[in-house]
């Protein structure tokens, strides 16, 4: 997303600033202060959580700067627009496909992301309406890993102990299916099912490989490029949507060699 958003900058000629919150709130906090400092004309920020960042809104509304929310939303402050996916609906497409995959019968777990953001809510909230379009399936637990890779491994290593019987994983994000990937091949299971989120490189090279079957591809950074695009028409005084969705795809075993080509250009 910030290799996009950088190539807009330099393609529109305009300054572009990136701070890294690394998923942590006061990191965020100081990050988003030094910008409003800086006096920029628009804020683009992606919350690291939905509650925790209404401040920052607020801060830069005091200071006269536009702001656009990116992927997860803010409940609070006034946001000239937000960019983002269906998340209740790639929850449902990912649930689908991992219910088609295992013939509509089964037992699966589910990794969350970080509860306190819109994404992970809604990525479960759609997950879970599709498992209960299939009776046959049952949710034998649903945790959260907060998006990270290290925390999927640490949960599905628990929950391999705790079910001998396990099918299928949801993962809300694909760092956190690789995570539950390692463990998976650690304990010498087979033939567990891993569906997730985002289309990350990693994500499509596991699918290449047979290790995953599916994500929800994203496309990160045609994300970042779209966000610096709409914040330079707000900037200059255009009008914009209050909420853009940005497109996505499933891509699985039959269309990975095409998804891979996307995610390049």
């Amino acid at each position: 997303m910030k290799e996009g958003a950088e190539k807009e900058a330099a393609a529109l000629g305009v300054k572009l600033s990136v701070v890294d919150a690394n998923n942590d709130l006061a990191t965020q906090l100081q990050g988003v202060e030094d910008l409003i400092q800086q006096k920029i004309d628009v804020l683009i920020l992606d919350p690291v959580d939905s509650d925790g960042t209404v401040p920052l809104v607020e801060a830069a509304n005091k200071a006269g700067i536009k702001v656009i929310t990116t992927g997860r939303q803010v409940n609070g402050g006034e946001v000239v627009s937000h960019l983002g996916y269906n998340e209740i609906k790639h929850g449902n497409t990912a649930g689908d496909f991992l219910a088609e995959q295992l013939g509509g019968k089964g037992k699966v777990v589910e990794l969350q992301g970080v509860m306190g953001t819109s994404v992970a809510q809604e990525r479960s909230q759609g997950f879970q309406e599709a498992m209960g379009r299939n009776a046959g399936i049952k949710i034998l637990s649903s945790q959260s890993a907060n998006f990270d890779r290290a925390e999927g491994l640490t949960v599905m290593e628990n929950l391999l102990q705790a079910h001998a019987d396990i099918n299928g994983v949801y993962a809300a994000n694909d760092e956190m299916a690789l995570g539950a990937l390692q463990a998976i091949e650690a304990s010498g299971r087979k033939g567990i099912v891993i569906v997730s989120n985002d289309g990350t490189m990693d994500a499509f090279n596991a699918i290449k490989d047979g290790k995953v079957a599916g994500t929800m591809a994203i496309y990160p950074n045609q994300y970042g490029e779209a966000a610096v695009a709409t914040a330079v028409k707000l900037a200059k005084g255009e009008s914009i949507e209050a909420k853009i969705e940005l497109p996505s795809i499933f891509v699985s075993a039959k269309n990975i060699d095409e998804a891979i080509a996307e995610s390049q250009k």
